[in-house]
């Protein structure tokens, strides 16, 4: 069962790496809008998780850069998962919100969360 994990997570990064999406276009200022905006986010997540890689390819096309802390290869990102987020389940988007943090699961409630937060509609307007 592990082979074939393994086999399959590797051919999910291939044809992720193969079919990327389009992603959207940003000015300079735009981006470094959208960056400052996203600086108390971070993704914990697998690389080869194909619900991880369903978000990495929201966060491509969005263009949208976020820490990506690898909680099956870090200890430490493991264990603030857990302690955190009260359980190791990827993919996880942790939201800082002053001295509180909210954790986010499910590859779909983070991509709406991302949708909502950075809209393409938002972006377009201000080009």
């Amino acid at each position: 069962m592990t082979v074939i994990r393994w086999i399959l997570g590797r051919i999910i990064l291939l044809l992720n790496a193969i079919f990327r999406p389009s992603q959207r276009k940003l000015s300079t200022e735009q981006k470094a809008a959208q960056q400052a905006n996203a600086s108390n986010l971070a993704l914990y997540q697998f690389a080869a998780c194909p619900f991880c890689v369903k978000v990495r390819r929201e966060l491509h096309r969005l263009d949208l850069e976020l820490p990506l802390r690898d909680a099956k290869n870090s200890e430490l990102y493991r264990s603030e998962l857990e302690h955190g987020g009260g359980r190791i389940k990827v993919p996880c988007l942790r939201i800082d919100e002053g001295d509180n943090s909210t954790w986010l699961y499910e590859s779909n409630d983070i991509i709406d969360y991302l949708r909502g937060r950075f809209p393409a509609e938002a972006q377009i307007a201000q080009a």
